[in-house]
């Protein structure tokens, strides 16, 4: 039987390591029927918006897809496809492991973390409001109604900070699951309750009363946002699942994924009731665009994250064991795998697939 999947290339070297991840997945042997369609800065100087309906229609219909980087202007021009695509399908879940394989360069040892990232509320909601603007002021002038305590300097632009019980509930039950499929020890959620009472608060109270259903079976404990970063700088091995709110489980996954090489490394899952999409957690890299230079490894975990997510377990430990073994090697690796950038010995990103694929065969 085939499995439909949708895939989207992205831009930048998206194209380059989206290749590389659907020909290790055909080398596993599961059959697979692609769909493609096009997201990103390419497709929106040709249809005038970055993610057509064609994408979301896909991503409906098929249940699963994965998608290669793409580009998102900072600070100007259209909001983050990304962020676009979990929001219009309700891919509450962020899930993104941090493993240190051997042969990869860290400081750390035997790194083999989860980060789970609420991706439907906090700061990312994208409920804004630009200086200056009539309805920033409009609502300035509210909040010192509600609060005469409030105090504002000129003009401010505001953000507003949605936390639910729902979207709580939801994505901390989704962390204790995921410590249990996983045979995990420890769930903790991160926070910083201490100074925002009411939202933050309420996503600690809930995380709380969800843990008590697992007692007996996954421990439980909190940590403040800023003294998470510094634990997991100095003692990472004390953690296993951590589940965050969106905006920290954005930055706290990046911190774990320094911890395990980079984000060259780091796959990345995004999961609803309905669908999934799996997708590679590093940016889409235009300057290195054809050159066959990106490291494609994070591309080509992200497609065993969403092989074990269809069922298809064996040729997914099949895939990530010849992705560990040519890491191992250090030979058939990308230049920043290198102990040296400049190492001449390097090779491309299809020159990778290649190694991987001969691994996976052997």
């Amino acid at each position: 039987m085939k499995r439909r999947i949708t895939l989207i290339p992205g831009d930048g070297i998206g194209p380059e390591v989206s290749l590389a991840a659907r020909r290790c997945v055909e080398a596993t042997g599961v059959e697979v029927q692609w769909e493609v369609v096009h997201a990103g800065a390419d497709i929106m100087e040709k249809k005038g918006t970055p993610l057509p309906d064609e994408v979301l229609e896909s991503i409906r219909r098929n249940k699963i897809a994965i998608k290669g980087p793409v580009t998102t202007p900072i600070g100007s021009g259209f909001r983050s496809v990304n962020v676009a695509l979990r929001k219009e399908l309700d891919l509450y879940a962020c899930y993104r492991p941090c493993k240190l394989y051997p042969g990869v360069r860290s400081p750390f040892q035997a790194i083999d973390l989860i980060v789970v990232r609420e991706n439907t509320e906090d700061l990312y909601a994208g409920i804004e409001f630009e200086s200056g603007s009539p309805e920033a002021k409009t609502l300035v002038e509210k909040i010192k109604e509600l609060n005469p305590k409030a105090k504002f300097h000129p003009e401010p632009a505001i953000s507003i900070k949605p936390i639910s019980r729902f979207a709580t509930e939801r994505i901390v039950r989704f962390a204790f699951e995921t410590a249990v499929k996983n045979n995990r020890k420890k769930v903790t959620a991160v926070h910083k309750a201490n100074i925002m009472k009411c939202t933050d608060g309420l996503f600690l109270q809930v995380a709380r009363e969800v843990a008590k259903k697992y007692e007996g079976k996954i421990q439980f404990d909190d940590r403040i946002v800023d003294n998470m970063c510094m634990q997991l700088v100095q003692k990472p091995n004390d953690y296993d699942v951590l589940v965050l709110p969106n905006l920290y489980g954005d930055i706290v996954s990046d911190l774990c994924a320094g911890l395990i090489g980079g984000l060259g490394i780091a796959p990345g899952a995004n999961i609803g009731e309905g669908a999934a999409l799996f997708e590679a957690t590093h940016g889409s890299a235009p300057k290195y665009k054809g050159l066959n230079k990106a490291n494609p490894t994070a591309m080509i975990l992200s497609a065993v994250l969403m092989l074990r997510h269809l069922g298809e377990a064996k040729p997914a430990d099949q895939l990530e064991n010849a992705v560990a073994t040519v890491l191992k090697e250090g030979k058939s690796v990308t230049y920043d795998l290198k102990a040296d950038r400049n190492d001449p010995t390097a090779v491309g990103t299809s020159q990778m697939a290649d190694a991987i694929i001969k691994a996976l065969i052997r």
